[in-house]
This record gives structure tokens, C-alpha cells and sequence, in this order.
């Protein structure tokens, strides 16, 4: 809001020379005479200046003036904070119901894509419920990459399960046990059809002394092997 002090340029506090060659300033730059062309505007603009000289040059009236300033401009600034309240809550109500119904188109979106449905499916049903095309576009995608991803990430839950199940499967399928081999007992050696020589028959006989300490080391042997495929197994 202008005022007499904005008219003659200067501020609220301004002395009185400050007014007045403030005002003598003015009066020649809007003077008529100075304004060749545009009279009637600087005839104007003059008019105002001298007023606003009258009234501020006198002590009295411009007391007055700036009582008066001061009560309009508390009047206007009371009125001003009444209007940005009263525009601050519009745009808050304007911001609530507008969450609101992107809260509800989201809804109506994930309860389509739980059903199994695509994206282009999703973005047709948000456009019948009269939802703007960009918004219901920005919906749309947004809720197909998260149904998306949900799914990615319970395929990769379940991947972990199955191969566990399987890899126990085979091992509880692994359940025989390998045979220890068994040696053929060699045929006794016989140096011809007729006659053993005494040295044939000593051996022999050293043959038949060392297969009972032979069977005794082969059966402590496998003692031993099945101890440590039963520690394998269990």
C-alpha cells in the first residue's frame, strides 16, 4: 500500500529538509512544463506530490496522517494474516482430500494386481474410476514393479528350500553299504602229479601255521573298516 512518504520518496522517519527537498525533487521532475508529450500524466503525478508535501510539511497533520497510516495498516495487516490463514487452510484441506484419493486409487490398484491382473489391466481400471491418465500411469507401474518384486523375492525364498530338500532326499537315498572284497583262497601248489619233495612240504606246513595269525589280522582289519563306514552313516 503506498503512502504520502512513498509519494515523495522518502522514509516514515524522514526529517522535515529531508521532505522538503525530497519534494522540490519530485515537483521539478513532474512538472508539466518538463513533461512535454505526457502532460497530463505528470499533471497528475505533480498533483499528488504537492498533496502529499501539504500534508507532511505541517507537524499537526502529518501526526494525524501517520496515526491514521498506522491504524490501516494494522487494520490491513490483520486482514492479510485472515486471508493467508484462511488460504493456508484450503490448500490444506485441497492436499487431504487429494492423498485421499490417491491412497484410494492405490488401493483399488494393489487389490487388481493381488488378483493376479497386468499392468495395462491396473492402469484401464484406475482411468474408470475417473483418475487422471498421468497419475493413473505413475500408479500403475509403481504397483506392478512392486507386485513384481514381491514375487522375484519369494521365488528366491523358496529356491533355497527346495535345494535343501532335495540335496536330503539324496542322501537319505545313499543308504547302502559297500562290501569289503573278498580274496579267493589260492589253490595249494602241488610240484607235480606223483611226489611232494621235502622242501614242498616244509613250506606247506609254514602255510598252515601262518593262516591262522593271517585270518586273525584280516578280521581286525575289518572290524575296523565297518566301525569307521557305521562313523560315516550315523
Amino acid at each position: 500500500m503506498a503512502t504520502l512518504y512513498d509519494t515523495l520518496g522518502v522514509p516514515m522517519h524522514a526529517t522535515e529538509e529531508e521532505i522538503k527537498r525530497a519534494y522540490r525533487k519530485a515537483a521539478m521532475k513532474w512538472h508539466p512544463d518538463r513533461n512535454a508529450g505526457a502532460e497530463e500524466v505528470a499533471r497528475a503525478t505533480f498533483q499528488e506530490i504537492r498533496d502529499a508535501y501539504a500534508i507532511l510539511s505541517d507537524a499537526g497533520q502529518r501526526k494525524v496522517y501517520d496515526a491514521v497510516y498506522a491504524e490501516q495498516m494494522r487494520q490491513w495487516e490483520a486482514q492479510r494474516a485472515r486471508h493467508d490463514e484462511a488460504q493456508a487452510q484450503r490448500e490444506a484441506a485441497e492436499r487431504a482430500a487429494d492423498e485421499a484419493a490417491y491412497a484410494e486409487m492405490v488401493s483399488h490398484a494393489m487389490r487388481f494386481a493381488d488378483e493376479g491382473h497386468n499392468r495395462d489391466v491396473l492402469f484401464g481400471v484406475l482411468l474408470g474410476r475417473q483418475c487422471e491418465p498421468g497419475r493413473a500411469a505413475q500408479i500403475a507401474d509403481s504397483v506392478a514393479a512392486l507386485q513384481a518384486s514381491r514375487r522375484e523375492a519369494a521365488a528366491n525364498r523358496a529356491s533355497p528350500e527346495a535345494a535343501e530338500a532335495t540335496s536330503q532326499g539324496s542322501a537319505g537315498a545313499s543308504t547302502g553299504e559297500p562290501e569289503p572284497a573278498t580274496t579267493n583262497a589260492g589253490a595249494e601248489p602241488t610240484a607235480g602229479h606223483d611226489t611232494y619233495d621235502a622242501h614242498a612240504a616244509h613250506a606247506q606246513s609254514g602255510k598252515r601255521d601262518e593262516a591262522p595269525r593271517e585270518a586273525h589280522a584280516a578280521g581286525g582289519f575289518s572290524s575296523l573298516w565297518f566301525q569307521f563306514l557305521n562313523g560315516l552313516r550315523f
